[in-house]
């Protein structure tokens, strides 16, 4: 089913499934501040810069998208979840790794800014040519 809002995605699933969507929702809230959030591809979505992280619930987990380098970055630590190259999923039997999680919001939130700086720089530099 899609959804207009975020809390409109939450609301469809069972309340112990809404309570971890929600504490991860305010987890990446607190990392990222600056961050809109939006429904992008169907899914819960922080914006920054562009994509910064995208989430979702599934029967058995929840799903976890900080792009390739988010995943690469914290291999070590994401190692005992299933993994693919720009996801992972939490198991909704296990606690959700919630300081994990603020640390991988916090180096994408890094790495948009850093992005946009080059991009801005690199305009500038075009101006400044022609």
């Amino acid at each position: 089913m899609a959804s207009e809002s975020i809390d409109e995605y939450i609301s469809q699933f069972p309340p112990e499934v809404q309570e971890l969507l929600q504490t991860l929702r305010k987890v990446i809230q607190e990392s990222a501040p600056d961050a809109q959030e939006k429904i992008s591809y169907q899914m819960p979505t922080f914006v920054l810069h562009g994509n910064l992280v995208h989430y979702a619930a599934y029967k058995n987990h929840i799903g976890f998208y900080p792009a390739p380098s988010g995943i690469h970055a914290f291999q070590r630590e994401l190692a005992k979840y299933k993994a693919a190259k720009g996801s992972v999923q939490f198991p909704l039997t296990e606690p959700l790794p919630y300081e994990l999680v603020r640390k991988i919001v916090k180096v994408r939130v890094a790495e948009n800014i850093e992005k946009a700086k080059a991009k801005a720089e690199s305009k500038g530099k075009l101006k400044k040519q022609q």
